[in-house]
């Protein structure tokens, strides 16, 4: 992929500080990143992801009281040890490559919850004046191809652009995402000229939303800190792309290939769930029959 347009984007930020109230009382000691999808955490497929993209940086925003994502990518001497006395050799790489070598993790404290922006504001000091990702780990993209950062970021360092994920859904539900207006859409991706958080469905702009996954310019740094307080209250992401799209800058909607469960959902990590247990290599076969007999124990399986 020539590289004539853009750096190839290599920090990546993850918003992590939500106290994930939709799944109590489990997050009450458990973050919401780290529930389990099958055998890993929501957290692990978002890093991967973007490892897999290029970034060498990960920068974990938090808060004062979440603990549990720094100590997963920490070292576990203790267990380390147990399981190299048992001789445990795979469980011990798991547990050691969580990250692989090379790959650093920064942790950001946010001290108050003012919304998605404001924690993006709170890794400036690491990102500095490169562009960088963001991945938000409840929206898990499964695909057997590329990850969907690594699409975007193929497309981001070919066109020069900024890049946000966008999916289409149905006109019921833009009121729960940023929508973008993108008149000239064409194949997988086209420019945005305007964007806005969560309208009601007889005033959004159409139905293409946006997704957790971009790939921003430095300055949507200083968007962010002139950005008051939008919608529910908070400093809005999507306000500072407005801004950005209203002075000229290039940021393109990409629709990538894959699929994508809202895991901050309880019906999107089950799906999550039951998908990546049908992929995966030695479960899928066990999980297939004990969906099949579940499905014709309750009468809705024909076979």
């Amino acid at each position: 992929m020539p590289s004539s347009g853009s750096p190839r984007v290599r920090k990546a930020v993850f918003p992590v500080a939500g106290l994930g109230t939709r799944f109590l009382p489990a997050t009450k000691t458990v973050p919401k990143e780290m529930l389990p999808v099958v055998d890993r955490p929501l957290i692990q497929y978002a890093v991967d992801e973007a490892i897999e993209a290029g970034c060498d940086t990960l920068v974990f925003v938090t808060n004062r009281y979440k603990h549990a994502v720094a100590d997963y990518f920490d070292k576990a001497y203790e267990l380390e040890q147990k399981l190299e006395r048992s001789g445990k050799q795979e469980q011990l790489e798991l547990v050691r490559n969580v990250l692989p070598e090379g790959v650093r993790a920064v942790f950001v404290t946010q001290h108050e919850a003012r919304g998605l922006g404001h924690a993006v504001l709170c890794a400036k000091p690491v990102i500095g004046d490169e562009p960088f990702a963001v991945l938000l780990p409840d929206d898990l993209i499964w695909n057997r191809g590329d990850g969907a950062l690594k699409q975007m970021a193929d497309h981001a360092e070919a066109s020069g652009a900024g890049v946000v994920a966008v999916q289409d859904v149905p006109r019921s539900q833009v009121s729960s995402y940023g929508i973008a207006t993108v008149p000239d859409f064409e194949d997988q991706s086209g420019r945005i000229r305007g964007i806005v958080e969560k309208p009601r469905p007889e005033e959004a702009p159409g139905t293409l939303a946006v997704v957790g996954r971009y790939i921003l310019p430095a300055a949507i740094f200083n968007e962010l800190e002139r950005t008051s307080a939008g919608n529910g209250g908070e400093i809005q992401l999507t306000d500072a792309i407005a801004a950005l799209v209203a002075k000229a800058e290039r940021i393109d909607a990409f629709r990538f290939h894959g699929s994508r469960f809202d895991c901050g959902t309880h019906l999107g990590l089950i799906e999550a769930t039951i998908r990546y247990a049908l992929d995966h290599e030695r479960l899928s076969e066990s999980a297939r029959r004990l969906m099949r007999d579940a499905l014709q124990e309750l009468g809705v399986a024909d076979t």
